[in-house]
């Protein structure tokens, strides 16, 4: 296996890690949840929102907040918790 196929796999290990702790900690039936909190947690699409979170958050945070209550996206980034803080 190359390195470039090693990283990508590590990568996608550690993806797949941190997205079940997400899932665990704040998803559907976590206390955090059950506040009302957190609805996009669960969601199919939240898995692009964390990957633009990822690769464009400057983009995302633009476009969001022409369509959408940043609210959401504000708990998923806690919740996801990326080097760049993109709310206010």
């Amino acid at each position: 296996m190359r390195t470039e196929e090693r990283a990508r796999g590590t990568s996608a290990e550690q993806r797949r890690a941190r997205l079940e702790e997400l899932l665990r900690a704040y998803g559907p039936g976590s206390r955090p949840a059950s506040h009302g909190r957190y609805a996009l947690i669960g969601q199919s699409e939240t898995l692009v929102v964390l990957e633009r979170m990822e690769t464009n958050p400057f983009g995302l945070r633009s476009e969001w907040e022409k369509e959408l209550e940043t609210i959401f996206l504000d708990d998923l980034e806690f919740a996801w918790g990326p080097r760049i803080r993109l709310s206010r």
